[in-house]
């Protein structure tokens, strides 16, 4: 039986760390692509030669030529400008723009049964723009927002209320962005509520600090962005892709009338499994949760059309 086979575009740091984490969990083989010459190269032999010391069985290739990777099960669009001290994730849209359709377009042509995962921000915009330009169905192209977002959401609770991550779980709808959409009330510890646990007032706080969780990092390195957690959310999916696990993870989907929205992708709770993203689940909220949700959706709306303008979006 062959092995799985799982494209990673971008040998910067959220790359190398998804590539590294796929490889040496035995998830599916990885071809790391990039434009640099010789970087993905010398980070796929590194790996390679850890394989031995991990006991890691597989194989793992560095390349700059997108033929290298024709026939792959699942691409995981990580390359792009990462964001710098004071900039928000919507000045991306043109550098980030081409790099999308210059990779969808070998995507398009030698993996054409493949599902996409995008990383590369602004998020909601750039997973659009690669559904449109590799024609796929939108079940088969998504973004990785929502569980990194939730993610942060879970650490600030446990940090919180000194309490193990595990037991957390936690939501957050909308963009990537600051306006996402923290749900406090699907937030829970071990099944009780955080309304119940937390004041009000520390719950916004902790709300906050999630929507600006990216730039704190930003902030703090200065130099760069984060990339553990924005990996370890990615690869999250990969798997229950791969595996069919048919896990509940917010994604950015595409909607079509779901939470009265449609013709956008944004991030959602969603069942991933073979076939991408294989169903939405439509939380009860609100009208103050949906009445942000919408706004949200307005901002994504508003970089679409940046886009179309700059002429690297077909209508």
């Amino acid at each position: 039986m062959p092995r799985r086979k799982v494209t990673v575009v971008g040998s910067g740091f959220v790359g190398s760390t998804s590539a590294q984490r796929i490889f040496e969990s035995g998830l599916a083989d990885v071809c790391l692509i990039d434009i640099i010459e010789g970087k993905p190269q010398g980070i796929a032999l590194d790996l390679m030669q850890a394989a031995p010391v991990l006991n890691v069985e597989g194989r793992i290739i560095g390349t700059n030529n997108p033929k290298d990777t024709y026939g792959s099960d699942v691409v995981l669009m990580t390359a792009g400008m990462p964001r710098k001290p004071g900039m928000d994730r919507s000045d991306l849209l043109d550098v980030n723009g081409k790099i999308i359709n210059a990779v969808a377009d070998y995507v398009r042509q030698g993996s054409p049964h493949a599902v996409v995962v995008v990383v590369t921000n602004p998020l909601d915009t750039m997973v659009f723009q690669m559904h449109k330009r590799t024609s796929f169905s939108v079940e088969r192209v998504m973004g990785m927002a929502g569980v990194l977002d939730s993610a942060r959401l879970r650490c600030f609770i446990g940090m919180e209320l000194g309490a193990g991550v595990s037991d957390i779980d936690a939501m957050v709808l909308g963009g990537h962005g600051d306006a996402m959409v923290p749900l406090p009330r699907y937030s829970t510890v071990n099944g009780i509520s955080i309304e119940k646990l937390i004041p009000d007032a520390q719950i916004s706080a902790i709300a906050d600090r999630t929507r600006n969780g990216g730039a704190e990092i930003v902030n703090l390195l200065k130099t760069g962005s984060a990339y553990y957690a924005p990996s370890a959310a990615a690869v999250a999916m990969v798997k229950s892709i791969l595996n069919d696990e048919k896990r509940v993870l917010p994604t950015s989907a595409f909607l079509t009338g779901q939470y009265g929205l449609e013709g956008l992708y944004m991030g959602v709770p969603c069942v991933l499994g073979a076939k991408g993203v294989e169903k939405i689940i439509q939380l009860d909220l609100e009208p103050k949760e949906r009445e942000l949700l919408h706004k949200s959706a307005e901002s994504i709306r508003k970089d679409l059309e940046i886009l179309k303008k700059k002429g690297l979006l077909a209508d």
